[in-house]
């Protein structure tokens, strides 16, 4: 059998390739046999490496934030009524005094009478005539000795006389001012002698149960809060008082672009009072967020704020941020995923996308 010239070729290669293994001597591709020759890749890369710009990175984990909106502002009554005259005399009385509690109904100051008794003692008088008037009309209308005409007319007498009995009997009961509300009697008011003419004051009562925490809300936060939400008030004085969220302005105040809302204190025993600078907290639904040093926050070519991190090929990659907040030992900040290694020191030396060795910041051992 002749064979083929292919397969004499075959084993001659291979016997070659033996052969030239079995005698050592290797062939290192990409080197050279001068002194000056490139080294072989894997020296490159490993020469590479160690020219690396080091950074100090540091793992960062979310936390559940209780995010708290303060909110600066100031009490106020619940109500705050100036209780004035409706009617012209002289005070001859003040059955309150400054300071004092009072119920609604209550007297504050006596007016002169002068002569509106005796002008009730007259409508009075004029009723009881009028009354007799029309019933003897009624009487001779049944008989027909009057005219029906006649009957109308002394029931109108009639109902102008209980007319003027109504109207003296008010005026006779505006000489007396009462409390229209519940609440403390506010200084000053009218002295015994005085002149009070309509419309003046006599007293102003206020009620400071519930007390309200007034305060203004930016159009970014409002969306944030709504009605029946827990509050906690602390005054200027050191009180600290708790309650809830009873109204939310629907509109804002066009010079300043925020928002009132009133937040609903017990105060029964009066410790609050009216118009005393507050320090409205209102806790807000817990987030994700991550507690970081203000001092690793920078900013990318954009103007961005953010933080630089690595990522698991040790490249850069730039994170923008949310600040949600600051605190004594450091600021809350959003928008990172669950975990990322954040770098903490160096951040401002490299650019985004940069391959970098990431060393871990360790915390030092006590001697």
């Amino acid at each position: 059998m002749r064979l083929k010239f292919s397969y004499i070729l075959a084993v001659g290669l291979a016997a070659g390739i033996g052969a030239w293994m079995y005698n050592g001597t290797i062939v290192e591709g990409g080197t050279g046999d001068g002194a000056n020759a490139t080294p072989p890749p894997a020296e490159r890369l490993k020469s590479e490496k160690k020219d690396l710009f080091r950074v100090k990175v540091q793992k960062l984990v979310a936390e559940d934030r209780q995010a708290v909106l303060d909110i600066r502002g100031r009490t106020e009554a619940e109500a705050k009524v100036a209780v004035r005259s409706e009617t012209n005399d002289k005070v001859i009385e003040r059955a309150a005094h400054e300071g004092q509690q009072v119920k609604a109904g209550d007297v504050l100051c006596r007016l002169e009478t002068s002569n509106r008794e005796a002008k009730l003692l007259e409508a009075r008088a004029n009723l009881a005539q009028a009354v007799l008037d029309h019933e003897a009309a009624e009487q001779l209308v049944t008989k027909g000795f009057t005219a029906q005409t006649r009957v109308a007319a002394v029931k109108a007498l009639l109902d102008a006389a209980k007319a003027r009995l109504k109207e003296a009997e008010l005026e006779l009961n505006r000489t007396v001012i009462r409390a229209p509300i519940d609440g403390v009697v506010q200084s000053s008011m009218a002295n015994v002698g005085d002149f009070l003419q309509n419309g003046d004051i006599c007293a102003t009562v206020v009620n400071t149960d519930p007390i309200i925490a007034t305060g203004q809300v930016s159009e970014i936060n409002i969306g944030l809060i709504s009605v029946g939400m827990p509050a906690d008030v602390e005054l200027i004085t050191g009180d600290r008082l708790s309650g809830k969220v009873r109204y939310v302005s629907p509109a804002s105040d066009p010079d300043t672009r925020t928002f009132r809302i009133e937040v609903e204190l017990e105060n029964k025993d009066g410790a609050a009072r009216d118009g005393v600078t507050a320090l409205t907290r209102l806790p807000l639904p817990k987030e994700r967020a991550h507690k970081i040093s203000p001092a690793i926050l920078t900013l990318n070519d954009a103007g961005q704020v953010g933080i630089r991190a690595v990522d698991d090929t040790d490249h850069t990659v730039f994170h923008p941020v949310k600040v949600l907040g600051g605190e004594q030992d450091g600021m809350w900040i959003g928008g990172l995923p669950e975990e990322v290694t954040a770098i903490v020191v160096g951040q401002d030396y490299v650019k985004d996308g940069q391959l970098v060795e990431p060393v871990f910041e360790t915390a030092e051992v006590a001697q």
